[in-house]
Protein backbone atom coordinates (compact mmCIF):
# COMPACT_ATOMS: atom_id res chain seq x y z
CA UNK A 1 0.00 0.00 0.00
CA UNK A 2 1.00 3.23 -1.17
CA UNK A 3 1.02 6.48 1.26
CA UNK A 4 -0.87 9.11 0.00
CA UNK A 5 1.21 12.58 -0.42
CA UNK A 6 -1.46 13.86 2.58
CA UNK A 7 -0.24 11.28 5.10
CA UNK A 8 3.71 11.48 4.10
CA UNK A 9 3.35 15.37 4.84
CA UNK A 10 1.41 14.71 8.48
CA UNK A 11 4.21 12.28 9.09
CA UNK A 12 6.81 14.46 8.44
CA UNK A 13 5.33 17.35 10.14
CA UNK A 14 4.07 15.28 13.21
CA UNK A 15 6.85 12.74 13.07
CA UNK A 16 3.67 10.04 13.65
CA UNK A 17 0.12 9.10 11.46
CA UNK A 18 -2.13 6.33 11.94
CA UNK A 19 -3.22 4.47 8.84
CA UNK A 20 -5.81 2.12 8.95
CA UNK A 21 -6.45 -1.05 6.85
CA UNK A 22 -3.35 -1.25 5.69
CA UNK A 23 -2.24 -4.61 5.84
CA UNK A 24 -4.10 -7.84 4.99
CA UNK A 25 -6.24 -10.14 6.97
CA UNK A 26 -4.19 -13.06 5.29
CA UNK A 27 -0.75 -12.09 6.46
CA UNK A 28 -2.26 -10.87 9.96
CA UNK A 29 -3.51 -14.58 10.02
CA UNK A 30 -0.18 -16.28 9.78
CA UNK A 31 1.78 -14.54 12.07
CA UNK A 32 -0.78 -15.09 14.36
CA UNK A 33 -0.90 -19.04 13.78
CA UNK A 34 2.93 -18.39 13.99
CA UNK A 35 2.33 -17.19 17.45
CA UNK A 36 0.20 -19.55 18.47
CA UNK A 37 2.28 -22.54 17.71
CA UNK A 38 4.89 -20.93 19.97
CA UNK A 39 2.41 -20.45 22.64
CA UNK A 40 1.36 -24.31 22.06
CA UNK A 41 5.07 -25.61 22.26
CA UNK A 42 5.90 -23.22 25.79
CA UNK A 43 2.53 -24.05 27.19
CA UNK A 44 3.43 -27.86 26.67
CA UNK A 45 6.95 -27.32 27.90
CA UNK A 46 5.73 -25.73 30.99
CA UNK A 47 2.92 -28.05 31.66
CA UNK A 48 5.74 -31.08 31.66
CA UNK A 49 7.59 -28.94 33.96
CA UNK A 50 5.09 -29.04 36.65
CA UNK A 51 4.20 -25.03 36.44
CA UNK A 52 0.98 -24.87 34.33
CA UNK A 53 -2.14 -27.38 34.73
CA UNK A 54 -4.51 -26.07 31.86
CA UNK A 55 -2.97 -24.94 28.28
CA UNK A 56 -6.39 -23.58 27.77
CA UNK A 57 -5.98 -24.35 23.87
CA UNK A 58 -9.00 -23.67 22.39
CA UNK A 59 -9.00 -20.17 23.99
CA UNK A 60 -9.26 -16.72 22.08
CA UNK A 61 -5.76 -15.62 20.96
CA UNK A 62 -6.41 -12.17 23.01
CA UNK A 63 -7.50 -14.04 25.77
CA UNK A 64 -5.09 -17.12 26.24
CA UNK A 65 -1.55 -15.72 27.12
CA UNK A 66 -3.47 -14.18 29.59
CA UNK A 67 -4.79 -17.25 31.49
CA UNK A 68 -1.52 -18.67 31.09
CA UNK A 69 0.57 -15.79 32.51
CA UNK A 70 -1.63 -15.93 35.55
CA UNK A 71 -0.51 -19.22 36.23
CA UNK A 72 3.27 -19.06 35.36
CA UNK A 73 4.49 -15.13 34.42
CA UNK A 74 7.90 -17.05 32.92
CA UNK A 75 5.18 -18.08 30.04
CA UNK A 76 6.27 -15.08 28.35
CA UNK A 77 9.89 -15.44 28.51
CA UNK A 78 11.43 -16.05 25.07
CA UNK A 79 8.55 -14.76 23.28
CA UNK A 80 9.99 -12.01 21.63
CA UNK A 81 11.56 -11.54 17.85
CA UNK A 82 15.50 -12.50 18.39
CA UNK A 83 14.39 -15.39 20.94
CA UNK A 84 11.57 -17.10 19.28
CA UNK A 85 12.55 -16.56 15.71
CA UNK A 86 9.27 -17.75 14.26
CA UNK A 87 9.34 -18.34 10.85
CA UNK A 88 5.74 -16.68 10.36
CA UNK A 89 7.35 -13.46 11.65
CA UNK A 90 10.36 -13.61 9.68
CA UNK A 91 8.17 -13.74 6.66
CA UNK A 92 6.55 -11.14 7.65
CA UNK A 93 9.44 -8.96 7.83
CA UNK A 94 9.30 -9.05 3.95
CA UNK A 95 5.69 -8.75 3.54
CA UNK A 96 5.03 -6.96 0.43
CA UNK A 97 1.85 -4.68 1.36
CA UNK A 98 3.84 -3.20 4.42
CA UNK A 99 6.91 -2.58 2.79
CA UNK A 100 5.40 -0.20 -0.10
CA UNK A 101 3.96 1.56 2.72
CA UNK A 102 7.84 1.78 4.42
CA UNK A 103 8.87 2.69 0.41
CA UNK A 104 6.88 5.93 1.09
CA UNK A 105 8.48 7.07 3.03
CA UNK A 106 12.39 6.02 2.87
CA UNK A 107 12.60 4.65 -0.43
CA UNK A 108 13.19 1.40 -2.01
CA UNK A 109 16.53 0.25 -0.78
CA UNK A 110 14.99 -1.33 2.76
CA UNK A 111 16.98 -2.65 5.88
CA UNK A 112 14.99 -4.29 8.70
CA UNK A 113 16.44 -2.99 11.62
CA UNK A 114 17.97 -5.77 14.15
CA UNK A 115 15.46 -3.48 16.88
CA UNK A 116 12.12 -5.44 16.86
CA UNK A 117 10.02 -6.54 18.85
CA UNK A 118 7.06 -8.82 19.52
CA UNK A 119 5.06 -7.68 22.83
CA UNK A 120 2.27 -9.21 24.66
CA UNK A 121 1.09 -6.81 26.76
CA UNK A 122 -0.58 -8.18 29.69
CA UNK A 123 -3.71 -6.78 31.68
CA UNK A 124 -2.51 -4.76 34.53
CA UNK A 125 -3.66 -7.05 37.08
CA UNK A 126 -1.87 -9.52 36.41
CA UNK A 127 1.23 -7.66 36.52
CA UNK A 128 1.41 -6.74 40.45
CA UNK A 129 2.88 -3.53 39.80
CA UNK A 130 5.72 -4.05 37.50
CA UNK A 131 6.39 -3.47 33.94
CA UNK A 132 2.33 -2.10 33.14
CA UNK A 133 2.96 1.60 32.06
CA UNK A 134 6.22 1.94 29.93
CA UNK A 135 7.59 5.82 30.09
CA UNK A 136 8.03 8.36 27.75
CA UNK A 137 10.59 7.82 25.49
CA UNK A 138 12.43 8.14 21.89
CA UNK A 139 13.36 5.20 19.91
CA UNK A 140 16.15 7.06 19.41
CA UNK A 141 16.97 6.30 23.14
CA UNK A 142 17.61 2.76 22.19
CA UNK A 143 20.01 3.70 19.34
CA UNK A 144 23.77 4.41 19.50
CA UNK A 145 24.68 7.73 18.55
CA UNK A 146 25.84 7.58 15.34
CA UNK A 147 22.66 6.32 14.24
CA UNK A 148 20.70 9.75 14.92
CA UNK A 149 21.28 10.85 11.16
CA UNK A 150 19.89 8.03 9.88
CA UNK A 151 15.89 8.18 8.90
CA UNK A 152 14.62 4.71 10.94
CA UNK A 153 10.77 4.31 10.70
CA UNK A 154 9.05 2.50 13.24
CA UNK A 155 5.92 0.41 12.17
CA UNK A 156 3.84 -0.23 15.32
CA UNK A 157 1.06 -3.21 14.52
CA UNK A 158 -1.32 -4.09 16.43
CA UNK A 159 -2.44 -8.05 15.61
CA UNK A 160 -5.20 -6.78 18.10
CA UNK A 161 -7.45 -3.52 18.33
CA UNK A 162 -5.74 -1.78 20.22
CA UNK A 163 -7.06 1.27 22.39
CA UNK A 164 -6.88 3.41 25.32
CA UNK A 165 -8.28 0.23 27.61
CA UNK A 166 -6.08 -2.34 26.66
CA UNK A 167 -3.01 0.06 26.35
CA UNK A 168 -2.17 1.08 23.32
CA UNK A 169 0.51 4.10 22.39
CA UNK A 170 0.44 7.80 23.78
CA UNK A 171 2.50 10.15 21.45
CA UNK A 172 3.77 13.89 21.20
CA UNK A 173 2.98 15.21 17.98
CA UNK A 174 5.38 17.40 16.48
CA UNK A 175 7.91 17.07 19.20
CA UNK A 176 10.35 15.13 16.44
CA UNK A 177 11.31 18.53 15.89
CA UNK A 178 13.08 18.92 18.89
CA UNK A 179 15.61 15.92 18.04
CA UNK A 180 17.21 13.71 20.62
CA UNK A 181 16.00 14.16 24.09
CA UNK A 182 18.52 13.03 26.82
CA UNK A 183 17.25 9.76 27.98
CA UNK A 184 17.98 8.31 31.98
CA UNK A 185 17.10 4.78 34.25
CA UNK A 186 14.22 6.19 35.70
CA UNK A 187 11.83 2.85 36.04
CA UNK A 188 12.74 2.07 32.67
CA UNK A 189 14.70 3.81 29.87
CA UNK A 190 12.82 7.29 29.48
CA UNK A 191 13.23 10.87 28.84
CA UNK A 192 14.55 13.47 31.73
CA UNK A 193 11.98 14.61 33.30
CA UNK A 194 12.49 18.12 33.06
CA UNK A 195 13.28 17.75 29.56
CA UNK A 196 9.95 16.53 28.71
CA UNK A 197 8.16 18.26 25.94
CA UNK A 198 4.94 20.51 27.20
CA UNK A 199 2.95 18.77 24.22
CA UNK A 200 -0.73 17.14 25.35
CA UNK A 201 -0.28 13.77 24.18
CA UNK A 202 -2.62 11.93 21.55
CA UNK A 203 -3.81 7.89 22.09
CA UNK A 204 -2.40 6.36 19.18
CA UNK A 205 -5.45 3.84 19.10
CA UNK A 206 -5.34 2.04 16.17
CA UNK A 207 -7.18 -1.06 14.94
CA UNK A 208 -5.93 -4.57 13.31
CA UNK A 209 -4.90 -4.24 9.63
CA UNK A 210 -3.27 -0.73 10.81
CA UNK A 211 -0.02 0.47 11.77
CA UNK A 212 1.67 3.18 13.27
CA UNK A 213 4.45 5.04 11.77
CA UNK A 214 6.64 6.75 14.10
CA UNK A 215 9.67 9.15 13.59
CA UNK A 216 12.56 7.89 15.51
CA UNK A 217 12.81 11.10 17.48
CA UNK A 218 8.54 11.26 18.60
CA UNK A 219 8.21 10.75 22.31
CA UNK A 220 5.44 7.68 23.09
CA UNK A 221 4.75 5.64 26.08
CA UNK A 222 2.52 2.55 26.51
CA UNK A 223 -0.64 3.08 28.52
CA UNK A 224 -1.84 0.85 31.04
CA UNK A 225 -3.71 -2.57 30.25
CA UNK A 226 -6.85 -2.19 31.91
CA UNK A 227 -8.85 -4.80 30.12
CA UNK A 228 -8.78 -8.46 30.31
CA UNK A 229 -7.61 -9.60 27.40
CA UNK A 230 -3.84 -9.39 26.09
CA UNK A 231 -2.73 -6.35 23.55
CA UNK A 232 -0.33 -7.97 21.19
CA UNK A 233 1.66 -5.98 18.77
CA UNK A 234 4.64 -6.17 16.59
CA UNK A 235 7.27 -2.87 16.86
CA UNK A 236 9.59 -3.30 13.75
CA UNK A 237 12.09 -0.79 12.26
CA UNK A 238 13.13 -0.31 8.65
CA UNK A 239 15.80 1.71 7.17
CA UNK A 240 17.52 2.86 4.46
CA UNK A 241 19.85 0.16 3.47
CA UNK A 242 23.67 1.40 3.86
CA UNK A 243 22.83 3.35 7.03
CA UNK A 244 24.03 3.31 10.42
CA UNK A 245 20.90 1.45 12.64
CA UNK A 246 22.85 1.85 15.83
CA UNK A 247 22.78 -1.68 16.72
CA UNK A 248 26.03 -2.64 14.60
CA UNK A 249 26.20 -5.79 16.80
CA UNK A 250 22.77 -7.37 16.34
CA UNK A 251 22.28 -8.58 12.58
CA UNK A 252 20.54 -5.98 9.88
CA UNK A 253 19.08 -7.28 6.52
CA UNK A 254 17.93 -6.13 3.38
CA UNK A 255 13.92 -6.91 2.94
CA UNK A 256 13.59 -4.82 -0.09
CA UNK A 257 15.96 -3.22 -3.39
CA UNK A 258 15.68 -3.03 -6.91
CA UNK A 259 18.77 -5.71 -6.65
CA UNK A 260 16.65 -8.72 -5.60
CA UNK A 261 19.95 -10.94 -4.88
CA UNK A 262 20.31 -8.46 -2.15
CA UNK A 263 17.08 -9.39 -0.21
CA UNK A 264 17.70 -12.22 2.47
CA UNK A 265 15.25 -14.73 2.68
CA UNK A 266 16.86 -17.52 4.80
CA UNK A 267 15.19 -18.16 7.41
CA UNK A 268 18.16 -19.89 9.11
CA UNK A 269 20.66 -18.16 8.60
CA UNK A 270 18.51 -15.34 10.47
CA UNK A 271 18.64 -17.54 13.02
CA UNK A 272 22.46 -18.10 12.80
CA UNK A 273 23.02 -14.79 12.80
CA UNK A 274 20.97 -14.27 15.89
CA UNK A 275 22.19 -16.34 18.23
CA UNK A 276 25.26 -15.40 17.50
CA UNK A 277 25.14 -11.72 18.23
CA UNK A 278 23.11 -12.45 21.20
CA UNK A 279 26.29 -14.34 22.23
CA UNK A 280 28.49 -11.65 21.61
CA UNK A 281 26.89 -9.52 22.43
CA UNK A 282 26.21 -10.55 25.81
CA UNK A 283 26.18 -7.76 28.25
CA UNK A 284 26.75 -4.77 25.45
CA UNK A 285 25.02 -1.36 26.52
CA UNK A 286 22.04 -0.64 23.72
CA UNK A 287 20.15 2.07 25.57
CA UNK A 288 22.01 5.61 25.52
CA UNK A 289 21.27 6.56 29.21
CA UNK A 290 22.90 10.17 30.70
CA UNK A 291 23.42 9.93 34.58
CA UNK A 292 20.36 12.31 36.33
CA UNK A 293 19.70 13.43 40.43
CA UNK A 294 16.30 14.22 40.08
Amino acid sequence: MQLTDPIIRAFRTDGVVMVANVLSDQSLRKVVAGIEAWVDERADELRAQGQISDAHRGAPFERRMALLHAQCPDMIAGLDIMHSRIPALFEFLHDEILLDAVESLIGPEITCSPIQHLRAKMPAHLENGGNEMVPWHQDAGVTLEDADATDIVTCWIPLVDASRANGCMEVMPGARALGHLPHVSLGGTTIRPDLLPSITPVAAECPRGGVVFLDKFTPHRGLPNTSDTVRWTLDLRFQRTGTSTGRPFHPAFPVRSRDASLVRRDHADWCRRWCEALESSRGRQTHRLEAYVG
